[in-house]
């Protein structure tokens, strides 16, 4: 199971994070070995690993080096490469910040 094409599953396990004032990327680049970098509103920059789900379930398409360089910010904010793959901002921003363990994200 991966984290990231739905956010709603994070507010069962997780009830003590509150999203009202969600922070979304302005800046989303991909780097070399199937990793990003996500720049948030408010100042917050990380790298995302996404090289254990490329490949896999609805991420089979990220395999192609260009067509994973095409990574970008959605019309929603999401973390996008279309409207079908997307990755969730929140998630992502939780596991860059260190509010969450990558296990915890990826479990």
């Amino acid at each position: 199971m991966t984290w990231f094409h739905n956010c709603s599953h994070l507010d069962a396990p997780f009830p003590q994070w509150h999203f009202g004032n969600v922070i979304r990327p302005v800046n989303i680049t991909a780097l070399p070995g199937y990793k990003i970098r996500v720049d948030y509103a408010d100042g917050v920059s990380g790298i995302v690993d996404l090289s254990d789900s490329v490949g896999r379930g609805v991420f089979t398409p990220l395999q192609d080096e260009a067509f994973f360089k095409t990574v970008h910010v959605g019309k929603f904010g999401q973390i996008a490469w279309t409207d079908e793959i997307e990755i969730c901002p929140d998630a992502a921003y939780l596991e860059i910040t260190g509010q969450i363990s990558r296990e915890a994200v990826h479990a």
